[in-house]
C-alpha cells in the first residue's frame, strides 16, 4: 500500500495548482505528505474532518471542509479511516 500511496501523492502534486497534500490516519499520525503540507499539520487535520463530521445529522455524510485564504484553499475530507487535505493555490 505504501508505494500506492506515494504514487498517488506524487500524481496529485503533478496538477500545477497543487501545492500541497497530505494523508493522516483517524490519530492525525502522517501517512505520507509532500509540498507545503507536513507532518506538523496531519494533527490538525484529522481533527478538522472529525469536527465537521460531528456536525452532519448523516452518518452516512462525509464532508469537505474548505479553508480559505488569498493565497489558496485547503480541502480536508475523510476516506474511511484516511483523511486528506489537498493545498490548492488561487489562479
Amino acid at each position: 500500500m505504501e508505494s500506492t500511496l506515494e504514487q498517488h501523492l506524487d500524481d496529485t502534486m503533478k496538477n500545477p495548482a497543487v501545492v500541497g497534500v497530505l494523508c493522516t490516519d483517524q490519530q492525525g499520525h502522517n501517512l505520507g505528505c509532500r509540498g507545503s503540507l507536513t507532518d506538523e499539520h496531519g494533527g490538525v487535520v484529522s481533527v478538522l474532518a472529525k469536527q465537521a463530521a460531528a456536525l452532519t445529522r448523516d452518518p452516512t455524510d462525509t464532508p469537505t471542509v474548505c479553508l480559505e485564504s488569498e493565497s489558496g484553499n485547503i480541502l480536508v475530507r475523510s476516506h474511511g479511516t484516511i483523511t486528506v487535505a489537498v493545498h490548492k493555490i488561487s489562479s
